[in-house]
């Protein structure tokens, strides 16, 4: 059976009230309130100057007006992208993890976050983002669903900004790839509730480059550079790409 927004809302909800920054960052050594507030914003900021960075050497330039952070959790990359742009809007399904995110907000008030769990952004207006970052997040969406918020980046995108997707292509051969590729999700829900304590699943769903390519591209964006990268548990099972990408000038599709 398809999995529903609502229960990923539930799931995400659990997440953020009991595990916010680990369920953002899932690093078995952070469990338990292992992440300090300075350090989890820290990895953050490495993040974003990194990618910021990348799309300048890609000669993708934007404004830097607004930025847009769909799915951000408990606000790690909100933050970061504060620091270059005069507003950012977290996204999130989850109010916990808004709770949170406003908790660590160090942006002097430029931040605005947003509670939506609707299939689409229609919360946002149409072209108002210099900048779309998401990372770590559409995997855990059913592909028609983040098919669907895909289209919305590109709608919310002004003509020439910029847009940064982290999405796995596939699972790595790796028992743990394989295991999340092909058994049922009731196993593998059973096996991250009651054998691994999470405290509720997290599911992970890959999409190939070339139809991310070919996804974007119908709605007027083009990726510039595909790049593999491997972060933690993410590069060791799963083959993780980062997209740089731009709407065009004109803001039509391709």
């Amino acid at each position: 059976m398809p999995v529903s927004l609502d229960e990923i809302r539930k799931d995400w909800t659990t997440l953020g009230a009991v595990a916010p920054r680990w369920a953002v960052c899932v690093d078995p050594a952070k469990r338990h309130g292992g992440w300090g507030d300075d350090e989890f914003l820290a990895s953050g900021r490495a993040e974003i100057d990194a990618a910021l960075a990348r799309l300048a050497e890609l000669g993708v330039a934007h404004g830097r007006e607004r930025a847009l952070d769909f799915g951000c959790g408990a606000g790690r990359l909100s933050n970061a992208l504060a620091a270059h742009f005069d507003r950012v809007t977290g996204v999130d399904i989850s109010a916990p993890m808004l709770e949170e995110a406003r908790r660590l907000d160090r942006s002097g008030g430029r931040i605005e976050y947003v509670l939506n769990d609707a299939p689409d952004l229609a919360v946002l207006p149409d072209a108002a983002f210099d900048l779309v970052y998401t990372d770590l997040v559409l995997q855990h969406l059913p592909p028609p669903l983040a098919r669907g918020y895909l289209a919305e980046f590109a709608r919310v995108l002004r003509p020439g900004g910029a847009l940064v997707v982290g999405m796995p292509a596939t699972e790595r051969r790796t028992v743990k790839g394989m295991v999340f590729r092909y058994a049922p999700h009731r196993v593998i829900r059973f096996v991250q509730r009651f054998l691994l304590g999470y405290p509720a699943p997290m599911r992970m769903h890959t999409l190939a480059p070339e139809r991310m390519r070919e996804l974007l591209g119908a709605h007027g964006v083009e990726v510039v550079s595909a790049e593999e990268y491997r972060g933690d548990d993410h590069g060791t099972h799963w083959v993780h790409m980062r997209y740089y990408a731009r709407r065009s000038a004109s803001g039509g599709a391709a």
